[in-house]
């Protein structure tokens, strides 16, 4: 009886020792890989935030254009989606074909959303905010419109303007869209954009790109609205990978937000 007792005994302090081995080897978990207020959302290359990351802010969104393909919208409402920026315009000739369905699709889906134009720097601001106003309904419940300025590779206008004329075409665009849909529009932009054109003294809400650290950190002092915090996350209802954003605030504060920026 005691031979067996020993043997047993054994046993159990063996198994507890791979356990323990087991569970040393076993990495410390850090933040889920999605919002943590929206467990069905995720990210296929989660960033190891080390400045604050975006998972524990309550209002969550997506950007989207024509490479998101065909969208179930009613999933991504489910899946905890507050809002949906839609690409609609680029320069002062293309519009994104997928534009006209998303936006229907989105409100039949009751999403809040707004359209954004791509910004063009071999066209007048005039010129590309009268393309926009031509091509975007001005309906009531909509978000405010949004100008996505950044660097870009552009075969057919490889031009950087001067930070003087970013600023005075960007504001030309923002002035003549504002009037139209009586809600001064968003800048879209990105670190090294906002940083090369000294973006901050511009009069604009803002919604930054910054994928590798917190706003706070890549643009001090630059108090925003909206965060794209990754271009590869994970919606339920859309194939492939999808840019998503945070609000800057808690619901009830998007709540008010909604009230005084919504399209009239």
């Amino acid at each position: 009886m005691r031979a067996v007792m020993r043997i047993f005994t054994k046993f159990l302090l063996g198994l507890m020792l791979v356990l323990a081995v087991a569970c040393a080897r076993t990495p410390a978990r850090g933040p889920a890989p999605g919002p943590g207020a929206n467990p069905q959302l995720g990210d296929s290359q989660p960033h190891p935030w080390s400045s604050g990351h975006p998972y524990g802010h309550d209002v969550h969104g997506i950007d989207i254009s024509r490479w998101q393909g065909d969208i179930d919208w009613n999933r991504v409402r489910g899946s905890g989606i507050s809002f949906a920026f839609i690409k609609s315009t680029e320069g002062g000739d293309h519009i994104d074909p997928n534009f006209r369905r998303y936006w229907n699709e989105a409100a039949q889906a009751r999403i809040p959303r707004g359209a954004y134009h791509y910004y063009y720097f071999c066209r007048s601001g005039a010129e590309q905010a009268q393309w926009f106003i031509r091509n975007v309904p001005r309906e009531i419940g909509s978000l405010p419109p949004v100008l996505d300025i950044e660097w870009t590779n552009s075969k057919t206008c490889p031009r950087r303007p001067p930070p003087s004329e970013v600023k005075r075409e960007a504001s030309i665009f923002m002035d003549i869209v504002g009037r139209h849909y009586g809600q001064r529009p968003i800048i879209y932009t990105t670190v090294d954009f906002y940083r090369d054109n000294q973006l901050g003294d511009m009069r604009a809400e803002f919604w930054l790109r910054s994928v590798a650290d917190h706003p706070r950190v890549r643009y001090p002092g630059q108090r925003w609205a909206f965060w794209q915090y990754t271009g590869t996350g994970i919606v339920p209802g859309i194939q492939g990978n999808v840019d998503l954003n945070a609000f800057a605030g808690t619901r009830s504060d998007w709540a008010r937000w909604l009230q005084t920026r919504l399209t009239r």
